[in-house]
């Protein structure tokens, strides 16, 4: 029984100590025609499928980035790394524009028509347009 209640307590700190994963949204320019798009659309942007937007990425060590890559690309980060790296290294691509935090990633994308983002849902405000909610 002692066991039973210690192991419950080690339980029930180690869910406290993990940090609650925010919610992700992806984002564009208000002043872009999409309203919405599938997670098939957007995840053409992000692999280098498509060059109508620009992808904007959270830097490799944000937990948001692997946390989007993988509900929309169904891919870890570093797949997509890889991925990226041969894109760029036969010349078919450019890696996409990285910003510092989802701030930084607002800022780029209201200023940009043709870009698209992911960032905190909370970090959302008049400047960006949800366009997909993972």
């Amino acid at each position: 029984m002692k066991h039973l209640i210690k192991s419950g307590i080690a339980a029930a700190a180690l869910l406290l100590a993990l940090p609650a994963m925010a919610e992700v949204v992806v984002v564009v320019n208000p002043k872009a025609a999409e309203s919405s798009m599938t997670k098939d659309q957007v995840s053409q942007f992000f692999l280098g499928k498509s060059t109508a937007m620009s992808p904007v990425d959270q830097p490799e060590s944000a937990p948001i980035r692997a946390e989007f890559y993988k509900k929309v690309t169904d891919k870890e980060a570093s797949q997509v790394k890889a991925l990226w790296s041969k894109l760029v290294f036969t010349g078919k691509a450019t890696m996409p524009k990285e910003a510092a935090d989802s701030a930084a990633v607002k800022k780029m994308v209201a200023s940009d028509p043709k870009a698209i983002g992911y960032i905190e849902k909370s970090a959302v405000d008049a400047s960006v347009k949800v366009i997909y909610t993972p």
